[in-house]
């Protein structure tokens, strides 16, 4: 390769005959040397890929500027955090990019007050909107179905009224996120359809407002590991964890290697059933605990699934359903284990110590990717 070019350089220098072709030929070869060398994954030293804030106290005596620098070292390039001010001052000039969290305490307020959503913007993005890469606001994470799947829609709508007032609507996408509880079923992926549950209790009204708005991404949260430790004896290991070689499912034309695919495209099809063929999707969560559940919860399965979710979201173009489709917003769950998590099932799912040494290799430090 390097002769080529060498010749090529000639070539164009000594005002070749063969000129035109030649200057065809060197921006081919450059090109394709940018391709082997910048996987499209990766943005400058950063990996497109965001990781999960603790949602709750973990026993990290660390700051928030330890914890920013933390994801710079490791190229980390998104975080997804709930409304914490002293994480967004250490957020700014970072760029990274930033998904923002409204608890699910707040989404009734945002909905019926108009004040609290304008309140919520002068409080969490304003002060940061020049400085901060704001990216998400999810409305709620998997408050439908519940009480307050209903106020979801309309706090959505009042803050994306708030952003456009403030000139911020088209660059930041509003959204909320659910979890596989709102789909009727997900295997094969053409048989899903949201339940009649979720679409009475404020499905219907979100995938009707992301229809028809420009930041059109409904977020999901998808975990193989629960398919399988839910059913391991229908639920291959290698499907859920990126590693099978072949079809495992085969859903009329489409063929699936993995789950993760797999759901996404059960989403699809539903939104396509809920007249929401336009909506896109995010990964919000997804991860794979290193203990907890005996022997499906050891370091070594969640470091497979993670390291081959970060391949497949690094170079992903599309699922079955959905080819060709490039990028994928994903956000791993999560930094550390959160010990004081009510729901003991997602304490243990960090993949940093709290020392902030990595748990397993996963990201690699000052940007040397390994994957």
């Amino acid at each position: 390769m390097l002769f080529q070019v060498i010749w090529i350089f000639n070539q164009i220098k000594e005002g070749s005959k063969y000129q035109t072709m030649v200057y065809l030929s060197f921006f081919q070869i450059v090109w394709i040397i940018v391709l082997v060398n910048f996987p499209t994954g990766t943005i400058g030293d950063k990996v497109n890929i965001g990781v999960s804030y603790p949602r709750f106290p973990p026993d990290v005596p660390s700051l928030p500027q330890e914890i920013v620098d933390l994801y710079k070292k490791y190229g980390i390039g998104k975080i997804r955090i709930p409304p914490i001010p002293d994480v967004l001052e250490a957020l700014r000039g970072s760029d990274i990019d930033v998904a923002l969290g409204i608890p699910n305490e707040d989404v009734e307020t945002m909905a019926t007050n108009f004040d609290f959503a304008t309140f919520w913007y002068t409080q969490f993005i304003e002060p940061y909107v020049h400085d901060v890469k704001f990216t998400f606001m999810i409305v709620g994470n998997e408050a439908i179905p519940g009480e307050r799947g209903g106020f979801v829609s309309p706090a959505m709508r009042n803050l994306q009224t708030v952003l456009d007032n403030n000139g911020v609507g088209s660059s930041i996408h509003v959204t909320t996120a659910v979890s596989t509880n709102v789909l009727d079923f997900t295997l094969p992926p053409s048989a899903a359809e949201f339940t009649i549950l979720a679409l009475n209790e404020g499905l219907d009204k979100v995938v009707e407002f992301l229809q028809y708005v420009a930041s059109n991404v409904l977020m999901v949260n998808v975990y193989p590991y629960n398919d399988y430790a839910a059913d391991p004896a229908n639920i291959r290991l290698d499907f859920a964890q990126f590693t099978a070689n072949e079809a495992v499912i085969v859903d009329d034309t489409l063929n699936y290697t993995n789950l993760f695919d797999a759901t996404l495209d059960a989403f699809f099809w539903a939104l396509e059933r809920a007249n929401g063929s336009d909506v896109r999707l995010a990964v919000a969560e997804t991860g794979w605990p290193t203990a907890g559940n005996g022997n499906v919860t050891t370091t070594a399965l969640a470091s497979t699934y993670n390291n081959n979710l970060v391949k497949h979201v690094v170079n992903y173009n599309g699922t079955p359903k959905k080819p060709g489709q490039g990028g994928l917003d994903a956000f791993i769950f999560s930094l550390f284990d959160e010990n004081t998590d009510p729901d003991e099932d997602r304490r243990n799912f960090g993949i940093f110590n709290s020392n902030l040494e990595p748990a397993y290799p996963l990201f690699s430090a000052n940007g040397n990717k390994h994957f």
